[in-house]
């Protein structure tokens, strides 16, 4: 009896850490799906024409009165715009993933590394299928303050700043210590996507569901891709468990 009762309190600890990765998935897979309603809700608006008030008044807000060629604010603003929408496009969102896939490699982390490929890849691929499926063309009312070639709908500036930067920012948080800290690293990653979704509509180069629908369907990628991780996470765990239990 003793001998019982001394295994179930030396595995306390390790139920406690597999019911917080159970709720963690389960609140990841959750988010996740509500992310792709919201985008579904979106899409749904746009497809009918029905979001067309909301997006002039949006970009307008972004323009001088008099002068829609002219954006909000001094010039120096107008250039961190074209700072900040840079950390959305593809070179410096692929230079981020090399990066940490390099790193995750060297410190042996191969399951982390192909987590962020699938990822990042993946949304990429998601990305360029919306604009090819939805077919919308970029705002004409107000001119383009940077050169764009490809479709409107979804933005991908914002699906992939979302992607990057809540997968990086999710791996980094993972090995942090303390819940500050992991919310500082979360509150980071969030307000990048959110920047590079504000300055693609001050620069006038997207509607703004555009970037609503990009932020959605980016974050509802970077959830599942963790949920998913977490799953197989979770599985490896409780298969080491059952190991340790045929051997004890």
């Amino acid at each position: 009896m003793n001998t019982l009762l001394q295994r179930l309190i030396a595995r306390a600890p390790d139920a406690a850490v597999l019911l917080r990765r159970e709720a963690r998935w389960l609140v990841s897979l959750a988010l996740g799906f509500a992310a792709i309603w919201a985008f579904g809700i979106i899409a749904d608006e746009v497809a009918e024409n029905e979001t067309r008030t909301f997006d002039v008044q949006v970009l307008h807000f972004f323009r001088a009165q008099g002068d829609l060629s002219d954006p909000i604010g001094p010039a120096w603003v107008e250039q961190s715009a074209n700072d900040i929408t840079a950390l959305g496009g593809y070179p410096v969102l692929t230079l981020f993933t090399l990066i940490t896939v390099g790193y995750l490699l060297l410190i042996r982390r191969g399951g982390a590394a192909a987590m962020v490929v699938a990822a990042i890849g993946g949304g990429m691929v998601i990305s360029q299928g919306l604009k090819a499926l939805f077919d919308r063309a970029r705002p004409d009312l107000v001119p383009h303050l940077v050169d764009v070639h490809t479709l409107s709908f979804p933005s991908g500036h914002s699906t992939l700043a979302a992607v990057t930067y809540l997968t990086l920012g999710a791996l980094i948080a993972a090995v942090q210590p303390g819940r500050r800290v992991k919310g500082y690293v979360i509150g980071v990653a969030l307000t990048l996507a959110v920047l590079v979704g504000v300055s693609r509509v001050y620069l006038g180069v997207h509607w703004p569901t555009d970037v609503l629908a990009g932020w959605s369907i980016g974050a509802a990628w970077a959830l599942l891709c963790r949920a998913v991780a977490d799953g197989l996470m979770r599985r490896r765990k409780m298969r080491g468990e059952r190991q340790r239990r045929t051997t004890s």
